[in-house]
C-alpha cells in the first residue's frame, strides 16, 4: 500500500487531538496511562509519553522523567508501575507487597518489577528538541541531564548486574510483563513451566470486565501463572537473586537487552557532551561498556537461518523461536550492518510490513505469515504505534532514512481516526484495547513533529482550536477518512473500522 503525507487539515485534527488526550491524562506532573484504565504511570509508556510532550513543551516533558525517578529503587531499578493514588486497578499495591522490600522507595508506591529501559532514548530526543530550539528549554534539558545523569546510569547498571549476572549480554527478566509485551507468544514455552501452588492468595481479575469477547484476554490459567511469578518475587522480598535460584520464569530478553545498549551508548554521548561522568572509571566509559557486552549479546542471538534475534530460556539454556517483533532487536542497538541491511529488508517485506493481509504496512507484533498470529490477541499480532516508532527511529538512525519514514507515514495513515487506541487489529485496522491511550497520542506528535525524516520541525499544540474539534465533526472527518479508503482498499480488506469495548492490560 502506498501512503503519504497527510494533509494541512489531518496534521491540525490529529495534533490538536492528540494534545487534548495528553492534557486529559494529565495529572499535573505525571500521565496516566489512559482515562481510566490505567489510572497510574507506567515506566516505559512514560518515556514515550515524554518525548510527545517535548514537541510542545520541553519543562512538560522533564517533568515527566523526574516525576518517573521518585519511583526508583535503591538498587536503581526503576519499577513498572507508579501507584500516586488509590484506584480498583488490578494487581494493585496489596498484591504487589513492596514494603517487604528494603530497597523500595519510601515517597511512592510501586510495583516490584520492571519495563524495557527507553527513558534515556526518550529523554536524548527531548534533548535534541530543546537545543534545535535553544534559549531556556535548551538550558533547561541540559541541566536536567546533569542532574539526573547518575540515576540514569544506575538504571542501567542495576539491568547490567542484578540481570545479568553471569556476564551473557542478555537482560534477564523474571516475568513477562518485565519485556513490555505481556503475554507474547515469545514465553509461552518458559511459562509452559510456571506451575502455581495451592497457597497462592485467591483473585479476581478486573480486566475480563472491560472486554466484550474474553478470548481476546488470557486465560484464567495463564493469568494465575502472571500472579504466581508476582507472588514469588514476594516471598524472596524482591531479592533478585533469591528469585533466580526459586523462580519459575528466568530468560533472557533480546528486545530489552538491545534497547539497554542503544539507550547506554545515547547516555554516554550526552555525558561526553556535557562533560559528565569522565574518565576511565566514568560513568561514560560504564554506559559504553554495558553498550558494548549487551551489543554482542543481541549480535550472537541471532538465527542464521531466519535473521531474527532469539530470547534465551535461562532455566534450560533453550533458544526461543517465535517470529515476533522482537527478533529485530539488533536494529535497535546495531553493530554489524550486514545484519541490519538484512533485518531491513526481512522488516519491510512480505513477512512482516509488507504483508498482503496488513491493512496498513505498519509492524505487527507477530509475523501475520507466522502460526503463532493472532490479529486480535494482544501482543499476539496487533500493530502498536509505540512498537512502529521504535522500528522507525531505529531505522532512522542506522541511515535507512527513507526506510524510517515510510514506517512513519503509514503509521501518521494509521492513526488519522484519532481514535489513538492501545493497540490495532492489523487485518481490519479496528481499534483494539482503550482508546485514547497516552503513548499512541504521544507517538502521533512525534510522527508530526518529523516532515523529512533527518529533521524534526515544532508541532503547535492547538489549544486555541480544542473546543472546535467537536465529537460530530471528528466522526464527520473519520467517515470521510474511511469512504476514502475503502475506495483503494485492496479485495481482501473489511469494512471500516469499529470500536469494541476496551481491554485492560495484564500488569
Amino acid at each position: 500500500m502506498t501512503v503519504s503525507q497527510p494533509s494541512a487539515v489531518e496534521v491540525g485534527l490529529m495534533a490538536g487531538r492528540a494534545g487534548y488526550v495528553l492534557r486529559a491524562n494529565d495529572r499535573g506532573r505525571f500521565t496516566v496511562a489512559s482515562p481510566t484504565l490505567y489510572p497510574h504511570m507506567w515506566s516505559w509508556d512514560a518515556g514515550f509519553v515524554a518525548l510527545g510532550i517535548a514537541t510542545v513543551s520541553v519543562p512538560r516533558a522533564l517533568d515527566e522523567l523526574r516525576t518517573l525517578l521518585t519511583g526508583q529503587w535503591a538498587t536503581g531499578m526503576i519499577p513498572h508501575i507508579l501507584f500516586h493514588s488509590p484506584s480498583d486497578y488490578f494487581p494493585g499495591p496489596e498484591r504487589w507487597r513492596t514494603q517487604v522490600a528494603a530497597a523500595r522507595p519510601l515517597e511512592v508506591l510501586t510495583s516490584g518489577i520492571c519495563q524495557p529501559p527507553i527513558h534515556v532514548i526518550a529523554l536524548s530526543r527531548i534533548l535534541h528538541d530543546a537545543r534545535r530550539r535553544g534559549g531556556t528549554d535548551q538550558q533547561l534539558a541540559e541541566d536536567f541531564v546533569r542532574e539526573t545523569f547518575d540515576q540514569w546510569l544506575a538504571w542501567h547498571q542495576y539491568l547490567a548486574t542484578a540481570r545479568d549476572p553471569y556476564s551473557y549480554g542478555l537482560v534477564e527478566i523474571h516475568h513477562g510483563w518485565e519485556s513490555g509485551m505481556d503475554d507474547s507468544p515469545r514465553w509461552d514455552v518458559p511459562y509452559a513451566n510456571v506451575h502455581p501452588q495451592p497457597d497462592m492468595p485467591p483473585f479476581v481479575r478486573a480486566d475480563l470486565a472491560h472486554v466484550a469477547d474474553p478470548s481476546q484476554r488470557p486465560s484464567d490459567a495463564e493469568y494465575a501463572r502472571y500472579l504466581w511469578l508476582l507472588e514469588q518475587k514476594v516471598r524472596v522480598r524482591y531479592d533478585d537473586a533469591a528469585y533466580r535460584s526459586t523462580g519459575d520464569f528466568v530468560v533472557g530478553d533480546v528486545l530489552v537487552s538491545a534497547l539497554l545498549a542503544a539507550a547506554s551508548d545515547l547516555l554516554a554521548d550526552m555525558g561526553e557532551e556535557l562533560g559528565i561522568g569522565g574518565g576511565s572509571s566514568g560513568g561514560v566509559e560504564q554506559s559504553r561498556a554495558i553498550a558494548r557486552r549487551f551489543r554482542t549479546g543481541v549480535l550472537r542471538s541471532v538465527d542464521p537461518d531466519t535473521g531474527l534475534a532469539r530470547d534465551l530460556d535461562l532455566r534450560t539454556g533453550n533458544w526461543l523461536e517465535v517470529e515476533s517483533a522482537a527478533g529485530f532487536a539488533p536494529l535497535l542497538c546495531g553493530g554489524d550492518e550486514a545484519v541490519t541491511r538484512r533485518q531491513r529488508d526481512l522488516l519491510l517485506g512480505p513477512r512482516w510490513c509488507g504483508h498482503s493481509r496488513l491493512r496498513w504496512p505498519v509492524v505487527p507484533s507477530v509475523s501475520p505469515a507466522s502460526a503463532d498470529f493472532r490479529e486480535r490477541t494482544y501482543w499476539r499480532g496487533p500493530q502498536w504505534p509505540v512498537l512502529n516508532w521504535l522500528m522507525a527511529w531505529a531505522l532512522n538512525r542506522s541511515g535507512e532514512q527513507e526506510a524510517a519514514n515510510q514506517l512513519r507515514l503509514a503509521g501518521l495513515s494509521q492513526l488519522i481516526d484519532c481514535d489513538f487506541a492501545e493497540y490495532y487489529e492489523p487485518v481490519t485496522g479496528e481499534t483494539l484495547g482503550s482508546r485514547d491511550q497516552s503513548w499512541t497520542a504521544a507517538i502521533a506528535l512525534d510522527f508530526l513533529a518529523a516532515r523529512r525524516p533527518a529533521q524534526r520541525r515544532p508541532v503547535r499544540w492547538l489549544t486555541s482550536e480544542l473546543p472546535r474539534i467537536t465529537p460530530a465533526q471528528r466522526a464527520a472527518h473519520q467517515a470521510a477518512q474511511h469512504q476514502r479508503a475503502a475506495g483503494h482498499r485492496p479485495a481482501h480488506g473489511h469494512g471500516p473500522a469499529t470500536r469494541p469495548q476496551p481491554q485492560q492490560r495484564p500488569g
